[in-house]
Order: structure tokens, then C-alpha cells, then sequence
């Protein structure tokens, strides 16, 4: 099993797929890896020599920012925008979508699927 910066990549899968498995790497990414290395992206990742395993993993793990170092680096970006207070700063602080979406719908997920309508969650009054 191929392992790349502290992910294991699933071999049945195509390479081109499986290496989006790595947080920070999409497929547009992973099809410009393999076409820079000039392997084929229907290849197996199980298919792989040893040779281009190691040439993928020195890629990834040299030239592009994935997994921790990336996460660490949208935590220090978005702490910035709260220092300083602008206005995507304090929608992180609110916890609200930061990205000009509407807000009277559509944005449960970022408010932890709270129904604020007249009808949600009442209970029924029993008939007399």
C-alpha cells in the first residue's frame, strides 16, 4: 500500500483518483503531478514500480503543501482575519458563511440545522 505524506492511498483505485485522497490535492492537481512525472492516469496505484511510488511521494511531499502544513497555514490565514476584524473575520467569529451567501435560508449546516420558522418544533395543542 502506497503511503504519502501520512496517507495511505487505496490500490484498486486509479492513481488519479486515489491521490485525492490527500487533503490539498483535487484532481486538478493530481492530473498535473502525474503528467509532469509522465505516468499514465489510468494506472493502478497497486501497478505502480517502486521507482514512480518514489518519485509521486518526493513530488508531493517537496513542491506542494498538503495535510498538516496546509491546515495549519487556513488556521493562521483565518485567525489573521479575526485579528484584524474585518468583515470575513467576524463572520468566522459568528460562525456564519463568509462568502456572500444568503443567510435567510440555505445555511443550516453552518448554523448547526437550527429551524427558526413559526411552525418548527411546535408541539400540537390537543383538541377539546
Amino acid at each position: 500500500m502506497l503511503r504519502i505524506s501520512g496517507v495511505n492511498i487505496p490500490d484498486d483505485k486509479r492513481i488519479a483518483i486515489s491521490l485525492t485522497y490527500i487533503y490539498g490535492i483535487g484532481q486538478a492537481n493530481a492530473s498535473k503531478i502525474l503528467s509532469e512525472l509522465k505516468i499514465s492516469q489510468d494506472k493502478r496505484t497497486k501497478e505502480l514500480t517502486e521507482k514512480e511510488q518514489n518519485e509521486i511521494r518526493n513530488y508531493v511531499e517537496k513542491r506542494i503543501k498538503v495535510e498538516g502544513e496546509l491546515k495549519h497555514e487556513i488556521r493562521n490565514n483565518i485567525k489573521r482575519l479575526k485579528e484584524i476584524g474585518c468583515y470575513r473575520g467576524l463572520r468566522h467569529q459568528k460562525g456564519l458563511p463568509s462568502r456572500g451567501q444568503r443567510t435567510k435560508t440555505n445555511n443550516r449546516t453552518v448554523r448547526g440545522n437550527i429551524r427558526r420558522t413559526m411552525g418548527s418544533g411546535r408541539v400540537r395543542a390537543e383538541k377539546t
